[in-house]
């Protein structure tokens, strides 16, 4: 499961924004957000209410007892390597029924090892 500073920092990364962009909204400096996200600091209360605000996401999701936040909806941003969304669900689509099911299987596989 991960941490909520982790959460925090790939809901920032997943969206391209800075640091210092968190921080203001927040109304603390962008030290203080820095050490939010590398766990060197507590994250208050009130923060983890307002950033699940800006995040659109549940505190439930922030707080890891809620995995169903998917991450960037941007289909075309570099997913891995110069690999996007787009090209992973169009080269899914093209699979016949089976070849998806085996897939699944190895997903769900790939997943236990974590």
């Amino acid at each position: 499961m991960k941490e909520l500073h982790v959460i925090i920092r790939d809901l920032r990364e997943d969206r391209d924004l800075k640091q210092k962009t968190i921080a203001e909204y927040l109304g603390v400096s962008q030290q203080t957000y820095s050490n939010y996200e590398n766990g060197r600091r507590a994250i208050p209360l009130w923060a983890v209410l307002e950033l699940s605000k800006y995040f659109k996401v549940s505190t439930d999701y922030l707080l890891g007892a809620d995995s169903s936040y998917l991450g960037s909806s941007n289909l075309r941003r570099k997913y891995l390597g110069d690999v996007t969304l787009h090209d992973v669900l169009f080269h899914i689509q093209n699979l016949d029924a089976g070849k998806r099911r085996e897939l699944l299987h190895f997903i769900k596989f790939l997943r236990e090892e974590d």
